[in-house]
């Protein structure tokens, strides 16, 4: 069973074509910038939501659970915004038919899905049915990652080895500069980022813009793992926009100026990158 966030039926920015996005609950990284981050926590039944739901969505039941009506649901997304746990109530339970009933619902309108999250390998074993299902009606099946979990072995290889390619976040190359933003230590992701190259499922990086960042820094450690397998991946330079991130990060962070990302998409075209992609 996977525990999902939301389902956006066909999206064009979440890979190439037009796909079914699955957002999935839960993060090991706790980015500053997060523009999703009702994502990152599980629900903890506390309740605090409850009592803010202007359509009478949220309910407690007997159990002392927070119960959802998706019928009630506004999207108004009060709950979302007072969540002190970084989570949401609005979760939906699925089994890998019921999803698999979604996505040929879109299936005349889609190349494939993407799996993104929160963070998507932390639900790999339940993954993979639904990449087999997605594979049997002749779809492509992607991955979203930060790259925070050892890709190399056990059920998360296997799943890496159907997937048909990973898009990985790349937050900073430093490792205290990458604590900083998320929490994490980057050396995991930098072995990811190696290993995801010589298996050939890399299909493009991606990069956030903060201002006072080093991202050519990063570019060059990206280039430099990445070898001569360079000319088979893509780089996403992406502006930082505050909208989704928490308002007291918000307040702290800004993009950088055109100028200089200018400067860093010359640097990763010289670099050799198959493309750079400005957004």
């Amino acid at each position: 069973m996977l525990v999902v966030n939301r389902l956006i039926p066909m999206s064009v920015v979440d890979g190439p074509g037009n796909r079914f996005a699955i957002f999935l609950q839960g993060c090991n990284f706790n980015c500053l910038y997060c523009h999703n981050p009702e994502t990152i926590g599980r629900c903890v039944q506390c309740g605090h939501c409850v009592d803010l739901c202007p359509a009478g969505a949220l309910s407690r039941t007997e159990a002392g659970r927070v119960a959802w009506d998706e019928s009630l649901c506004i999207d108004c997304d009060r709950c979302v915004a007072a969540c002190p746990h970084g989570a949401s109530p609005k979760l939906k339970y699925m089994e890998t038919e019921a999803l698999l009933k979604e996505i040929d619902d879109a299936r005349p309108f889609i190349q494939g899905i993407t799996v993104s999250g929160g963070e998507c390998t932390l639900q790999a074993e339940a993954l993979i049915p639904l990449f087999e299902g997605v594979h049997a009606r002749g779809l492509t099946a992607l991955l979203d990652s930060n790259g925070g979990i050892d890709f190399s072995r056990g059920t998360i290889q296997k799943l890496i080895e159907i997937s048909d390619g990973v898009m990985l976040d790349i937050k900073a190359w430093d490792a205290a500069e990458h604590v900083a933003l998320t929490g994490r230590d980057n050396a995991v992701v930098k072995a990811n980022l190696a290993y995801l190259a010589s298996i050939d499922k890399l299909l493009e990086v991606r990069l956030v813009l903060l201002e006072g960042r080093d991202h050519e820094k990063t570019i060059r450690g990206i280039a430099d793992i990445l070898g001569e397998k360079i000319q088979n991946v893509a780089i996403k330079l992406i502006d930082y926009r505050p909208f989704g991130v928490r308002a007291n990060n918000a307040a702290h962070l800004a993009g950088v100026g055109r100028k200089e990302k200018e400067q860093l998409i010359h640097c990763a075209e010289d670099l050799g990158f198959r493309a750079v992609i400005d957004i």
